[in-house]
């Protein structure tokens, strides 16, 4: 059985962001500054109670007869909680030899083109933390993009309109930072298990560095480029916000509502038509897109609410799309860029970004490449794919040199018709001339 070391970390960076937020809103109130103090409150405490909600909602709690784990969530303490009641679960488990058990069946990674299935026992303890990490997997991506990433714009914005970085803000945003890292990439491991569920998936060390990296870079990237665009232009981002949330918000529902499919009914047995219309509204208004690609693209008229194709055109679309954003955003702040940037070297900045984005593009093709644990399902990996769009570009590239020397080939001849006519139009001008004599004279 594998130690919860995904539930430790989901909850001790919710207890450590939200801590540090408490603390830093308690210094903006004795400094007077109520609208720092508020707006940190409300991205500090509107994510603890959609964590608690999530963490009910997975472990169906709401249905059943359990009134001091409802009043602990009621009192911000179900993480906590539910970590305790994990470790309990952890530690009795080796001691208790469990007498009913389920079986799995798993098919293996293929190896020389063939792929076993195996069958797995799951005892009740198992299966408790099964769902246990799931639940924390999906509050710790409610909690990065819901709470963490506008807290670190917050306070980042902050620090730039009063050129001070203080210590409690700086340990704020490197927490919410790391928040929005872990939870995107949970979000990269859910989407993995989620679109291989009949294979035994196994991610590498490596594979969480590579993730790791990926976010790191293009998470931080963005947060900035958003900053910086905002501190010149403050009302043009409200523009610039809306429509990249409400435009994917609403794709997902456009291709339900073109597909014509009946409405998904199979959430939760609990739930009513408007319930599940509101838990997948909420499932669209996480935000993930705002600031990085999500792993788990919603499809409603699917019965399992996921796609579970890769879709390599709309990962390359996002991307080139993200990039030239973030560079006319980038263009728009240098040209606008006011006094308090006098002593940052803005060429410099905007190139470090840019390179900063394309790194993270970097490692994400590393990952896909080289760590993805199900590469060998893929129908063509990135190499490849780079292969060929470097053979059409070289095609494309040996097809008009050899129509260079035809064109001038034609423009020789067309210049050589052009002096011929004019020569003999001024040969036959002198025997006409002595034909006219010859007859005079006659």
């Amino acid at each position: 059985m594998k130690f919860p070391a995904s539930v430790l970390a989901s909850v001790f960076l919710f207890v450590a962001e939200t801590t540090a937020a408490l603390s830093l809103s308690s210094t903006y109130r004795s400094g007077g500054d109520r609208m720092w103090q508020a707006l940190t409150l409300l991205f500090s405490l509107l994510p603890c109670a959609l964590v608690q909600l999530t963490l009910l909602f997975v472990h169906r709690d709401l249905s059943r007869d359990r009134p001091l784990v409802l009043l602990l969530h009621l009192l911000q303490l179900g993480p906590l909680f539910r970590c305790f009641e994990v470790f309990c679960i952890y530690f009795q488990s080796s001691n208790n030899e469990e007498p009913y058990v389920s079986i799995t069946k798993k098919r293996q990674m293929p190896k020389n083109g063939l792929s076993e299935e195996i069958e797995k026992e799951v005892g009740q303890a198992e299966g408790k933390l099964i769902t246990h990490r799931s639940a924390f997997s999906r509050a710790s991506v409610i909690q990065a993009f819901l709470g963490s990433a506008p807290q670190l714009t917050l306070q980042l914005y902050i620090s730039i309109m009063q050129q001070d970085v203080t210590v409690g803000r700086s340990l704020l945003m490197n927490i919410s930072l790391l928040s929005i890292v872990y939870g995107a990439l949970r979000c990269n491991i859910l989407a993995i298990k989620i679109k291989y569920d009949e294979y035994e998936v196994k991610v590498k060390p490596l594979a969480y560095v590579c993730i790791f990296l990926w976010r790191s870079f293009e998470i931080a990237t963005r947060v900035v480029v958003l900053v910086l665009f905002t501190s010149v232009l403050k009302t043009w981002v409200v523009v610039i916000i809306l429509i990249n949330f409400f435009s994917f918000f609403l794709y997902p529902w456009i291709l339900f509502w073109c597909s014509g499919s009946p409405f998904p009914e199979n959430i939760e047995k609990a739930l009513s038509r408007v319930g599940t219309t509101i838990v997948l509204c909420f499932l669209t208004l996480t935000g993930i897109n705002m600031f990085c690609w999500s792993a788990v693209q919603l499809k409603i008229d699917s019965p399992d609410l996921i796609s579970k194709s890769h879709n390599w055109y709309q990962l390359l679309v996002y991307y080139m799309m993200r990039f030239i954003e973030n560079a006319i955003l980038l263009l728009l702040w240098y040209l606008f860029k006011t006094d308090i940037y006098m002593y940052v070297c803005a060429p410099l900045l905007v190139l470090q970004l840019l390179v900063g984005y394309c790194t993270a593009i970097l490692f994400m093709l590393v990952f896909y490449q080289f760590f993805h644990p199900c590469k060998k399902l893929f129908s063509s990996s990135v190499s490849e794919g780079f292969q060929r769009w470097l053979r059409c570009f070289c095609w494309a590239c040996r097809r008009q040199k050899p129509c260079e020397p035809i064109g001038k080939s034609d423009l020789q001849s067309s210049r050589d018709r052009d002096e011929t006519p004019s020569s003999s139009k001024t040969s036959p001008e002198p025997s006409q001339f002595l034909n006219a004599e010859n007859l005079c004279s006659a």
